[in-house]
């Protein structure tokens, strides 16, 4: 198995580098490898650029510059665990920060022998950016679905045979996902 971080975006909400904001004194793509090491003893983190991220502790893929999104991210991590001879791919993002300590037993749990992928969903949301992959599909599938234009992970998932596995959001969203300064103002008071 092997876990990949997704920290490419360009952040413009949050005027730039996102993975490289600070909460709760430590920057959101350190804390995504803190918590990607409970699955992974070697995460690797997909960037863009190191530019204005700062470099992870954690072995750093270059997305793939012919595509965009998470979907860039996601094709470098398949090459290279497939590389690595790995049989499944974790994907997590660096921008939530609060993710269940139980994400891959129940993905992985949940997905069965016809499921290329488990998704995580939670209030009605789902969240293809936290997702366990069949590395044998999704490596056959995604090049024909990027030679198609598409760049939707959920498109990706439902090509594969996606399976959906809901979380509680009774205490809170264990996906809050931060995507401006509101966001990093309302995660840094959930941390009190």
């Amino acid at each position: 198995m092997f876990t990949l971080i997704l920290a490419g975006g360009e952040g413009r909400r949050m005027g730039g580098g996102k993975p490289a904001r600070l909460l709760g004194g430590e920057r959101l793509i350190d804390r995504a490898v803190a918590i990607a090491r409970q699955w992974d003893d070697a995460p690797a983190v997909a960037l863009r650029s190191c530019r204005d991220n700062g470099t992870p502790n954690a072995r750093v893929l270059q997305d793939r510059l012919d595509l965009d999104g998470p979907l860039a991210g996601l094709a470098v991590g398949v090459e290279f665990a497939v590389r690595e001879g790995a049989e499944r791919l974790l994907l997590i993002p660096a921008d939530m920060p609060f993710l269940p300590e139980d994400l891959l037993e129940r993905l992985g749990e949940g997905l069965g022998a016809e499921n290329g992928c488990a998704i995580a969903s939670s209030g009605g949301h789902r969240h293809p950016v936290c997702s366990l992959w069949r590395l044998d599909r999704l490596a056959s599938e995604l090049p024909h679905y990027c030679a198609s234009g598409r760049r939707s992970l959920m498109g990706l998932a439902e090509a594969v045979a996606a399976v959906e596995i809901e979380w509680s959001t009774d205490e809170r969203d264990p996906f809050f996902n931060i995507n401006d300064e509101c966001d990093l103002a309302a995660a840094e008071a959930m941390l009190d």
